[in-house]
């Protein structure tokens, strides 16, 4: 058997808020397949988030393990982040950056020459239609426009593993319908495992092939 490329095992994280403890994550046992788009559905503060800052490495376990293309997210955290592509919910462009100059740096980031990491600009300019845009400072952009430099940012080493934090959270459904034509687009011409969080209940029907129900950290 495929061993999976996400794997955890009794995954907690908890918090401490004053004299309580808060269980964010309880107990999660989880197995993705490579090649799969599975979505995280829940309400704000079920534990999505948290989930994706545990197998992104952003965010220690409390207890139990995960691994993320065959690498423990505690004891192997940089061949984890070599392997994964993260998309968070903020803007991870810098404001005052044009959106070429921040993929050819996050493409040199991870080891590109400097004539591969423009080449590879280029192209992520091309596919994700940013080309209006690859010259103008990111504040300038708009919603839309800024979670597309998002998801280049993210793709810009041919991750195995995308991670997508609430992606069209904020868009107009427009836009959030434009980006679920990407992130669709993107897993059948990449091949990429895409995990995604959502709470809208439609985007999740419309985008994954297997959906994950997150609800009080279960």
């Amino acid at each position: 058997m495929t061993t999976p490329v996400i794997q955890t095992r009794s995954l907690t994280r908890t918090f401490r808020s004053g004299r309580r403890t808060v269980e964010a994550v309880r107990g999660l046992g989880l197995e993705v397949a490579q090649g799969e788009l599975v979505a995280f559905l829940g309400p704000n503060g079920a534990g999505k988030s948290t989930t994706l800052r545990m197998l992104t490495t952003l965010l220690p376990p409390t207890s139990g393990t995960a691994h993320v293309a065959g690498h423990d997210v505690v004891t192997e955290q940089y061949a984890v982040r070599r392997a994964i592509g993260y998309v968070g919910q903020g803007n991870g462009a810098g404001h005052q950056q044009h959106g070429r100059d921040e993929l050819v740096s996050q493409a040199r980031a991870h080891g590109l020459s400097r004539s591969a990491a423009r080449a590879r600009a280029a192209e992520l300019i091309e596919d994700l239609d940013l080309g209006a845009v690859a010259h103008r400072k990111a504040l300038s952009l708009s919603g839309g426009q800024r979670r597309r430099l998002d998801i280049a940012l993210g793709l810009v080493h041919t991750p195995r593993v995308l991670f997508l934090d609430e992606p069209s959270t904020g868009l107009d459904p427009q836009n959030r319908a434009n980006l679920q034509d990407l992130v669709r687009r993107l897993h059948a011409d990449t091949g990429s495992t895409v995990v995604l969080t959502t709470h809208y209940l439609e985007e999740a029907d419309a985008l994954a092939e297997r959906v994950v129900v997150v609800d009080h950290g279960r």
